[in-house]
């Protein structure tokens, strides 16, 4: 029988304290990535001759802030440390799916709501950063205030949205693994996993690129008031 969400698969059990694989294996990502972290910056070069590992994360990165300034028409060094290792998170999880017994933490509905609370937030402290408090709360009830109720309840919607579809999107691509392991030969498993990797990059390509223009809309605002204002 093949465990759908890493939720159901229980390492330890302590009176209320559970141990799933949900939580074994988030944190071992975020390990994975520190240890990576590490590995990269210990020896770390400004002047030839540099690592090909080292070209391989500076690549990445610069596609990074690429994609980030063309969002946000701003300097990306201020998104990149969030939005970045959003997408190395997922990234990785997805990533790791190839190793036996490992179940990607995204395809647990808690790991994603996690991920999706954190864009939630972040939006809201980029936006108050950049605006302050009073003029940033202020655009909820432009051009009425009767538009507050229904602006709170788009930034709601939006985040449940970005939940659920990490979440869907991971979970349907475990679902039909597990349904063709049961029901053909070996071979065709393998093309489908190989291409639930591809699915699972590109979204943490979509989440991360989805956070970052949800920050750029609560920033922006500011931009084009202060040009008004000019």
């Amino acid at each position: 029988m093949v465990d759908i969400s890493p939720d159901t698969i229980i390492f330890l059990k302590w009176g209320p304290i559970t141990l799933n694989a949900t939580i074994v294996f988030t944190w071992f990502v975020m390990a994975f990535l520190v240890f990576i972290a590490w590995l990269v910056t210990r020896r770390i070069s400004v002047e030839p001759p540099i690592s090909r590992f080292q070209s391989l994360i500076e690549t990445i990165i610069d596609y990074m802030r690429g994609q980030i300034r063309e969002i946000t028409q701003d300097d990306p060094d201020a998104y990149l440390p969030f939005t970045g290792t959003l997408f190395l998170f997922i990234a990785v999880s997805n990533l790791l799916s190839i190793v036996p017994g490992f179940s990607p933490p995204t395809g647990s509905l808690y790991t994603t709501a996690a991920l999706a609370i954190c864009v939630f937030f972040a939006v809201h402290i980029f936006g108050i950063s950049k605006m302050g408090p009073v003029a940033y709360f202020k655009r909820y009830m432009q051009p009425t205030v009767f538009m507050l109720p229904f602006n709170i309840i788009g930034e709601l919607s939006r985040t449940l949205a970005l939940a659920v579809r990490l979440f869907g999107n991971i979970m349907s691509g475990t679902m039909i693994v597990a349904m063709l392991l049961s029901i053909t030969p070996f071979f065709v498993p393998i093309v489908m996993q190989v291409l639930g990797i591809l699915i699972g990059l590109i979204q943490a390509y979509i989440f991360a690129i989805l956070a970052t223009v949800y920050i750029a809309s609560a920033t922006r605002v500011h931009k084009i008031e202060s040009q008004n204002t000019r």
